[in-house]
């Protein structure tokens, strides 16, 4: 799949199947996080994989709308230290996994982490130090699911030269 393919046809995904995913495809994904661009090149970012059940069950239980992470058999969150842009660096990471597990034929749904009820809690669940927050988390899996969204269109949010 090619990458303009691919951020075209990525949804949400919510429903998953018990399937693994091999270790090597969630390790090619995080590398793709990895690869993302970040401001000054700090790269603030540390990637936690979840494969346990009770520790996604946990993590389900504190996520406000994140509870089919318990029915993914992995679970991706995005840490970053508390830099002057570390939401946005973490939010790249993100963007660039959530994009190659679709590559892969994986489901994802990014759920919010920064600025969240639920992020410290999380956090703790996965034993970040307090340095690190929360940025983003996915459940990630095996899906027969292929939900549609609503997309505004191109001609409803481009403007040129001005607002």
């Amino acid at each position: 799949m090619e990458a303009i393919e691919a951020i075209k046809t990525r949804r949400s995904v919510r429903q998953y199947l018990p399937k693994p995913v091999p270790k090597e495809i969630i390790e090619e994904i995080v590398d793709c996080g990895r690869l993302a661009p970040s401001a000054n090149n700090d790269q603030p970012w540390e990637f936690v994989v979840v494969t346990g059940q009770e520790k996604r069950e946990a993590i389900a239980a504190a996520a406000t709308y994140g509870k089919f992470i318990a029915d993914a058999p992995v679970c991706l969150l995005v840490f970053a230290r508390n830099t002057r842009h570390f939401l946005e660096d973490g939010s790249a990471a993100m963007e660039n996994m959530l994009i190659a597990a679709h590559t892969h034929g994986l489901g994802t749904c990014w759920i919010a982490g920064a600025n969240t009820a639920y992020g410290a809690e999380i956090a703790r669940i996965c034993g970040a130090p307090a340095s690190h927050g929360l940025v983003a988390l996915t459940p990630l899996g095996y899906s027969t699911d292929r939900p549609t969204a609503y997309k505004r269109s191109l001609e409803e949010v481009i403007h040129w030269e001005e607002y």
